[in-house]
């Protein structure tokens, strides 16, 4: 072989990994040089000193300066410590080999029941489905929850929201919603809550089944990156499923703590603060995770429910009042009704559903606008009713309202372990609505 030609073959290959270094640590970025990456690719961190390993995202780029959000805490990492370029991007292993498992956000299982084997691979981050490949919403998705099904209907591919203050019985009606729902998969997303929340939530709110269930889990104490990413991960996730045409549930707790975590590495990469500190990527990466649920035309459906913390009940929060502006329907838990002993404490005059018209039958929606018309008489005269100063026969409708009381409040309770059946919970509804009095 001439020797012209090996040396253009040598000269033409990489005989040794390209690599960068660090320049600068804090708490929450590292900063390096010397490597060609892009915004999104992930990197290895090594440490020469202790041999210890972390993963990053390049989070910004300025001249020859690379700043990375390590997936985990800083400490034990110095100057001169190498980054690696990771060259299968953001992708997590998908399969069936999921389902009755808990994992974190890299699909790595945590319930010591053994290694997961996963043929496919999915990206993390992907586009939601384009506007004109999204079907119609025109089939009840049934969550076995009377108040639900009865008078905030959801449809299959709907996206609701969960507003809750602390304490209401938010995780408690997410647990109802995951055993009552006839979806045949179902993925939970735990983001940024307390760890003893993972398996009380489990044992406690699920009853200990797994089946077709599948928990990723990030912590309040991983990474901002791990927070954020957990849900983007626990939503590719769902789409897998959703590919396969299988009707997905998606149920993540919670948007709130997954903003947090957006606003920690905004703030860290010098973006301004707005509105209770968040800065703007917090506002645009809702959509950009929440649109991705959905039903989409010759595909299975992906049918969500977010949780949003609404801290003091405030509901003009911005995450909140973000959310709300992008979800299908609301469904707002009132602590006054925990304080009368009605639970799941749905607020149905503060909650909405925004396809309930088009998946419901007349008779069901005349019964369900009768049963908001008479609580919200009974809300409205509540007063005049305690104190005596209401006369029997002055208004019909809220002599009926009166009449009905008791038994709209049962309607609206319901024992957590108990699962109702949507065409049981719609004629009952009726049933009541029509009864004389």
């Amino acid at each position: 072989m001439p020797l012209k030609s090996i040396r253009s073959r040598i000269a033409n290959k990489q005989h040794s990994t390209p690599f960068g270094e660090i320049i600068k640590i804090s708490a929450t970025v590292i900063i390096a040089e010397g490597l060609s990456v892009s915004i999104g690719d992930t990197v290895t961190i090594v440490s020469e000193s202790n041999k210890q390993e972390t993963m990053g995202m390049v989070t910004e780029l300025d001249g020859q300066k690379i700043y990375i959000t390590p997936f985990s805490f800083v400490e034990g990492f110095r100057s001169g410590d190498k980054i690696f370029l990771n060259n299968n991007g953001m992708n997590i292993p998908v399969g069936n080999a999921l389902l009755g498992r808990v994992v974190n956000p890299f699909m790595e299982p945590i319930d010591d029941n053994g290694p997961l084997y996963c043929n496919t691979t999915a990206p993390i981050i992907k586009a939601p489905i384009s506007a004109m490949k999204r079907g119609m919403i025109d089939e009840v998705f049934s969550v076995g929850v009377k108040t639900i099904d009865g008078l905030l209907s959801c449809g299959k591919g709907q996206k609701l929201g969960i507003f809750a203050g602390s304490g209401v019985g938010k995780s408690t009606l997410m647990g109802m919603i995951v055993r009552g729902s006839q979806a045949p998969i179902k993925v939970v997303a735990l983001i940024g809550e307390r760890g003893r929340e993972v398996p009380e939530f489990i044992e406690k709110n699920l009853g200990g089944n797994l089946e077709n269930t599948v928990v990723i889990v990030a912590t309040s104490d991983d990474s901002s990156l791990m927070r954020k990413y957990g849900a983007f991960s626990a939503m590719s996730v769902a789409e897998h499923f959703k590919e396969q045409g299988q009707d997905v549930l998606f149920i993540m707790d919670s948007v709130t703590r997954f903003a947090m975590a957006q606003r920690e590495i905004g703030l860290a990469l010098g973006e301004p603060p707005t509105s209770k500190g968040y800065p703007p990527s917090s506002l645009t990466l809702l959509p950009q995770l929440m649109e991705r649920a959905g039903k989409e035309a010759g595909k299975g459906s992906i049918t969500a429910f977010f949780t949003i913390l609404i801290e003091g009940d405030d509901m003009s929060d911005p995450i909140a009042d973000q959310s709300r502006s992008i979800l299908d329907g609301h469904i707002v838990l009132s602590r006054e009704m925990t304080d009368f002993g009605i639970y799941p404490p749905i607020h149905i005059l503060n909650s909405a559903s925004r396809v309930m018209g088009d998946i419901i039958t007349d008779e069901h929606t005349l019964a369900a606008r009768k049963f908001r018309k008479l609580y919200t008489l009974l809300k409205e005269n509540e007063m005049l009713i305690r104190i005596g100063a209401y006369t029997k026969g002055s208004d019909p409708e809220l002599d009926e309202a009166i009449i009905k009381k008791p038994h709209m409040e049962a309607y609206l309770s319901q024992a957590s372990n108990y699962q109702s059946q949507f065409d049981e919970a719609s004629q009952q509804l009726i049933a009541l609505m029509n009864a004389p009095i």
